[in-house]
C-alpha cells in the first residue's frame, strides 16, 4: 500500500507517524486493540477513492512511541486530537478499544462524523468483564497462551471454542501464538487488558454520550458478539444525530476485511 507519510509531534513531544493515502475529505482511523494499524490496510484502500484517509499506529505498536504509564485512555485521545488537527481531517472511524477512544475524542474535539465498527463501550454492565481478573493473573504469572484464552473466550462470546475446557483453549493459543499474527497480539495482550480495563472501570448508562454533535454511523457485524448489537442500540437511542446498520454475514473483523456493503456504506457516509 503506497501513501504518504507524515509525522506530528505530540503534547509531550513524541513523534506521531501518520500514513496518509488517497484524496477527498479526511478521515482518521483508530484501529483496535491487540493489532496494529496494517489490519486495516484493505478498508483504507477501498475508502481512498473518494477520501482521504489517515492511518496511524496507537502507542506501544509498530513505529509509534512507547505508552506512557499508567495507561489512561486520555493519552490515547490526546494523540488522536493532534492527529486530527495536523491532517484537517473532519471525520473518524473507530473500531474495537479505537471505537471508545473515538467516542470519547468526538467529546471533546470538533468532528463533523464518526464511525464505529464494534465499538467496545461499556454501557450498564453490557460489555463483558467477568474475564478481566483471572486474565491479568496469568498474565502477572507469564502465561500467555493462558491469559490469551481467556482473554479470547471473555471476548468472543458467540465462538464454540469459548465453551471448550479452558485447557483445551489454551493448548490452541499456544500454537497460535507461534504464528506471526499470534505473536503480534500476545506482544499487545497487555494493552488489550489496560484497555479492557479502562472500558469497564467507565462502565455508565447511555446518555453519557448524548453530547456528541457530530452525526454518528454505528456499525456492528451481525454475526460476531452478540453484546454488540445491543450496545449499538443503546448508543443510538441515545446519541441525537446517529444511524444504526448492522453488517450481515461479518464478525469482529468484518472491518479489516472490508466487503463491498462496509466499504460503500462508508464512503456514502464519509464524502
Amino acid at each position: 500500500m503506497m501513501g504518504r507519510q507524515r509525522q506530528f509531534e505530540a503534547d509531550d513531544g513524541a513523534p506521531l507517524r501518520v500514513m496518509s493515502l488517497g484524496s477527498g475529505p479526511g478521515v482518521v482511523i483508530v484501529h483496535g486493540g491487540g493489532v496494529t494499524a496494517s489490519l486495516y490496510r484493505r478498508i483504507a484502500e477501498r475508502l481512498s477513492g473518494r477520501l482521504t484517509v489517515h492511518l496511524y499506529n496507537r502507542r506501544g505498536r509498530a513505529d509509534a512511541p512507547p505508552r506512557r504509564k499508567p495507561y489512561g485512555v486520555a493519552d490515547d485521545v490526546a494523540d488522536l486530537g493532534v492527529i486530527l488537527r495536523g491532517t484537517g481531517a473532519g471525520s473518524m472511524i473507530g473500531h474495537s478499544s479505537g471505537g471508545y477512544i473515538a467516542l470519547v475524542a468526538a467529546q471533546r474535539v470538533a468532528v463533523e462524523r464518526l464511525v464505529l465498527y464494534d465499538a467496545a463501550v461499556s454501557i450498564d454492565g453490557g460489555f463483558p468483564a467477568g474475564w478481566l481478573p483471572a486474565a491479568r493473573a496469568a498474565a502477572h504469572s507469564g502465561d500467555l497462551a493462558r491469559c490469551m484464552a481467556l482473554t479470547s473466550a471473555g471476548i468472543n462470546t458467540h465462538q464454540p471454542t469459548a465453551r471448550l475446557p479452558l485447557g483445551v483453549q489454551t493448548l490452541l493459543c499456544r500454537l497460535f501464538l507461534r504464528t506471526s499474527i499470534g505473536a503480534t497480539m500476545g506482544a499487545l495482550l497487555p494493552a488489550t487488558l489496560d484497555e479492557s480495563q479502562e472500558i469497564t472501570d467507565h462502565d455508565g448508562p447511555a446518555s453519557r454520550w448524548a453530547n456528541i454533535s457530530a452525526r454518528v454511523l454505528l456499525t456492528y457485524g451481525a454475526s460476531g458478539p452478540r453484546y454488540y448489537q445491543g450496545l449499538n442500540q443503546a448508543l443510538a437511542a441515545a446519541i441525537p444525530n446517529a444511524a444504526l446498520l448492522p453488517i450481515k454475514g461479518q464478525g469482529h473483523d468484518g472491518i479489516n476485511r472490508a466487503p463491498a456493503v462496509l466499504a460503500d456504506a462508508y464512503t456514502a457516509f464519509l464524502d
